[in-house]
């Protein structure tokens, strides 16, 4: 898990004990519980499926690196929304890959037509300039999954020069504070960053002892092992779902270096935003 306040967080270890019953469990395991192992393992992988548009447009082959200069990654339905509404539709984006994953709480789509509801991990290329690139990531990655998802996206990036932006929301009750969370004025915006990130935040820094989880945590923490300038810009919030709220308090991140340069017209992204949400409702009310 990811903290950065300047300490080494250590998980609890089992080791011995993991060992041994490991090899117990090896040793009373069948031919046939092996194969459903094996199985359940290859089921699990993380492929990331890169178009030959992303190839033609930098020059380089899917099974090579190609030149990233800004990384965004929006987590989550409200951020996905938030990104949608006011980033890729004020610009040239064209989508270039996909992530196809499957776990107990999801399974994905490649398609891109898709409702910020739906489990899906995309990647958009800016037409403009090919090495912006874009990832929507609507969908539970699992912690065993999570190295995958790394090592395969950041794996295809050449990382010099690279600047990385997370935005992803979490539960009020989550963040930490002496206060109750009840007099919090939600949803609201902290940052996280990584040493390398020498850019201004654009909002408060989250304090001590709150710590972030999940693919967020993951992409930081890699982010800080390899020296990457990276932010996250985490939304606390009381609502789980689409919400017109949540997805507007992300709008100090517009003002962020990596993204006031990608935004156009704000007064059409509102109206993209509204018709999201509707739309939203209406698939919601004839699936229920």
């Amino acid at each position: 898990m990811a903290t950065f306040f300047g300490e080494v967080v250590a998980a609890p270890s089992r080791a011995g004990v993991d060992d041994e019953e490991e090899a117990a469990a090896e040793r009373e395991e069948t031919p046939e519980d092996r194969e459903i192992r094996r199985e359940l393992e290859k089921k699990r992988e993380v492929h990331i499926l890169w178009s030959s548009k992303l190839s033609a447009s930098t020059g380089s082959f899917t099974d090579e690196q190609f030149p990233c200069s800004k990384f965004i990654l929006a987590i989550g339905h409200n951020a996905v929304a938030f990104l949608t509404s006011f980033v890729l539709n004020s610009g040239c984006w064209e989508a270039v890959g996909s992530v196809k994953l499957w776990n107990e709480w999801c399974r994905t789509s490649n398609t891109t037509s898709v409702l910020p509801t739906d489990a899906f991990c995309l990647f958009y290329k800016l037409i403009s300039d090919p090495t912006v690139l874009l990832c929507q990531c609507n969908c539970y990655v699992a912690e065993d999954q999570q190295f995958q998802w790394l090592e395969k996206v950041f794996g295809c990036m050449r990382e010099e020069d690279l600047q990385v932006t997370i935005l992803s929301t979490c539960p009020v009750t989550d963040y930490k504070t002496p206060e109750s969370t009840l007099t919090l004025p939600s949803p609201f915006l902290k940052a996280l960053k990584t040493k390398e990130f020498k850019e201004i935040v654009c909002c408060p820094l989250l304090e001590q002892p709150n710590i972030v989880q999940g693919l967020p945590a993951a992409v930081l923490s890699y982010c800080q092992v390899w020296q990457i300038p990276a932010v996250l810009y985490q939304c606390y919030t009381d609502v789980i779902k689409l919400d017109t709220v949540t997805i507007e308090a992300f709008k100090p991140v517009l003002s962020s270096k990596n993204l006031k340069s990608l935004v156009k017209d704000m007064s059409k992204s509102t109206e993209i935003l509204k018709k999201l949400v509707t739309t939203n409702e209406i698939h919601n009310n004839i699936y229920t």
